[in-house]
């Protein structure tokens, strides 16, 4: 499947390509351009042209292009899921789920963006501007660069472009590398909605072909990046040279804290939820469960009853509930990590072993506060890690320890403690008697510490895709 830069089917310059692999049977399904630096600069030179007409159409006509948009996104919704989950391995229900998140994220950013109200400053309010009247706009960046993950790409699709073009910037759309087949559909329905040539194209390949050169490319002027911290800070160094505008949703290792008053049924159905979702491949997937001591051992028995209900298979199948990983890959350093936590006095009750690119769901419990799965090791995979503690000032000690400050939870009857330990979680978002693993489109999403910088989501989006001008009216009432 080939690109689209300006409107127009490419491939890479060099025609040099990347085979797009089905995780579960292992047998290639496409195969998409490796781009270039050299495509880079043309796709970036294209945005830079439509933009300057692009960001004159009105907020109205936009509207209508995407409302189009919409109404052939069900129109091919089954094609789609189907895409989506023989390149990621995502089950087919999931699959249609994340297919169906497009028109609810799509429009709630729609209705959001005929609100981009200015504000005004009144003559007088400071000496020296009595007869001064200022009031403010909101301006476009330019043009912007979304890279995106494998792991929910239609739902990070959504949240990055659909503000980023409905403010009257252009955007260029970094696919990943794994997976980048439906995103490809998706521009191309974009552009048969109507959407003019060069608002928004789509380039794959590597990092260093495609991503670097887009980061460090001095015409563009905004940056919306969601992966592995490693690569967010790259990012971040490479925009630096140009200071462009930079959001990073970066890697997380959330704290599930389990109190000895907890619903331990409710828990358990919401680690089901929270950590075995898309196979446990989730930014804000809940992976250190921190279990009160004297509900430890009813936890691992009702854990282990409810992860045995699970059906793990062909993601094809509408009665699987665990898929593959994205990669084989991807499963052998689930593995290793898996090995290293009992290496580090961690014990497997459930699980752990492997097939191909399915991992079956895990259990590790007795887990000291001192392994690196306590800390800092992300694990993306549908792996339990419990650490046991003994006092509630531990449990929130062992939470706020790691590097990673993306989402929390807390689980317990009581709600004075409830809030009382919210407010001291070191994390962009908690929940109360729910994973962490909660996402709206409308709720400003973002981590603290190494999980990233700014929000993302319906109420913070456009401040982040937009600029703030001032426009004085001096001495107009004089």
């Amino acid at each position: 499947m080939q690109n689209i830069i300006n409107g127009k089917w490419v491939d890479a310059s060099d025609k040099s390509t990347m085979d797009i692999i089905n995780p579960y049977t292992g047998k290639k399904i496409d195969s998409v351009p490796n781009m270039t630096p050299k495509d880079v600069s043309r796709a970036v030179e294209y945005a830079k042209k439509a933009q300057k007409t692009w960001k004159d159409v009105p907020v109205h006509k936009k509207v209508k292009i995407l409302q189009e948009f919409l109404n052939l996104v069900d129109a091919h919704k089954d094609e789609l899921a189907k895409t989506l989950s023989q390149e990621t391995g995502k089950p087919i229900t999931q699959a249609y789920a994340e297919i169906g998140n497009i028109r609810i994220a799509f429009e709630a950013f729609m209705e959001m963006s005929k609100h981009l109200y200015g504000n005004t400053i009144p003559a007088g309010t400071e000496a020296g501007q009595e007869y001064t009247l200022q009031f403010t706009v909101r301006e476009p960046l330019g043009v912007m660069v979304a890279i995106i993950p494998f792991n929910f790409p239609c739902d990070l699709f959504d949240q990055k472009v659909a503000p980023a073009i409905l403010a009257g910037n252009t955007i260029i759309v970094k696919p990943p590398h794994q997976n980048p087949l439906t995103l490809i559909k998706l521009t191309a329905l974009l552009h048969e909605a109507g959407l003019p040539k060069g608002v928004v194209q789509v380039l794959t390949g590597d990092g260093n072909k495609t991503g670097a050169p887009l980061s460090q490319h001095p015409d563009v002027h905004g940056i919306t990046f969601t992966g592995s911290t490693a690569v967010g800070r790259s990012i971040y160094s490479n925009a630096a040279s140009h200071l462009a505008h930079v959001a990073l949703e970066l890697g997380g290792n959330d704290a599930f804290i389990v109190l000895k008053d907890a619903d331990i049924d409710l828990a358990i159905e919401e680690m089901i939820s929270g950590r075995m979702y898309n196979t446990g491949q989730v930014c804000c997937a809940s992976k250190r469960f921190i279990v009160d001591k004297s509900v430890l051992n009813e936890f691992e028995t009702k854990a282990i009853e409810r992860i045995k209900k699970l059906v793990i298979g062909n993601p094809a199948d509408k009665k699987t509930d665990i898929g593959t990983l994205v990669t084989l890959s991807a499963c052998e350093k689930a593995q290793k990590q898996i090995q290293n936590v009992v290496n580090q006095g961690g014990r497997i009750i459930y699980g752990g072993n492997a097939k191909g690119a399915v991992l079956e769901p895990t259990i590790i419990t007795d887990i000291p506060r001192t392994a690196d799965v306590a800390k800092d090791d992300e694990i993306f995979a549908p792996v339990v890690s419990i650490i046991p503690f003994d006092t509630e000032e531990e449990a929130i000690d062992i939470a706020n320890q790691s590097n990673y400050g993306l989402s929390g939870c807390v689980f317990t009857k009581n709600m004075n403690k409830a809030f009382k330990i919210c407010a001291q979680l070191e994390c962009g978002g908690t929940v109360i008697n729910g994973s962490s693993f909660h996402r709206s489109f409308e709720m400003p999403f973002g981590g603290y510490k190494y999980s990233g910088l700014g929000t993302e989501g319906v109420m913070s989006t456009f401040d982040a895709v937009t600029r703030t001008k001032t426009v004085t009216l001096k001495n107009v009432l004089k």
